[in-house]
């Protein structure tokens, strides 16, 4: 008898596979709102009190525009098991902040601080920063007053605009997560 050989095909589908871009846009009528739109699902969002800037400024509360790329995503892991995701992630630590200080060397990066010292930190009372995907905003080469802190996070039940950064439900972020990774392109604007 012959011997058969058989092969096995295993077929992914887009949704196995990391999304190449995501678009972000205000909405009409109201620039601190915005669709995020990928891969044929659109999302409402709520962008910064700025609306969308092409020359962003720290303090101005705009949300900037451009292409960039995710870095990683930062979870609270003392809430929520760690998300699915292509992008690295990193747990948020109760010392985990967020350098905001234009003056100060490590502008736009993160810090840890002791307990005593204040600064933005990650770990709120509030849900906004459960999940963070850090973006590559005024990263490199990082310019003095050009924006800090910049991520997409969950909105405000209301979606009251943010300080300059994409907002969005929970839901949205899980279903998001599951389909960025390191490549995926964030148009703004």
């Amino acid at each position: 008898m012959g011997s058969a050989k058989f092969s096995i095909t295993y077929q992914t589908s887009a949704r196995d596979r990391p999304l190449s871009s995501i678009r972000v846009r205000a909405a009409a009528g109201d620039p601190r709102r915005g669709w995020l739109t990928a891969d044929g699902w659109t999302v409402p969002v709520a962008l910064g009190r700025g609306g969308i800037l092409a020359n962003k400024r720290e303090g101005d509360g705009g949300t900037p525009r451009g292409t960039l790329q995710p870095v990683q995503v930062w979870w609270r892991a003392d809430r929520h098991p760690r998300p699915r995701t292509f992008l690295p992630t990193r747990p948020i630590r109760p010392e985990d902040a967020w350098c905001e200080d234009p003056h100060h060397r490590h502008y736009n990066q993160p810090m840890r601080l002791d307990r005593d010292q204040a600064g933005d930190r990650l770990t709120r009372d509030d849900h906004l920063y459960d999940f963070i995907i850090e973006i590559d905003h005024n990263r490199t080469p990082r310019i003095t007053g050009r924006g800090s802190a910049v991520f997409l996070h969950l909105a405000r039940t209301n979606f009251a605009p943010t300080a300059g950064c994409v907002s969005m439900t929970k839901s949205s972020m899980l279903r998001l997560l599951r389909r960025m990774g390191p490549r995926t392109k964030i148009v703004i604007g």
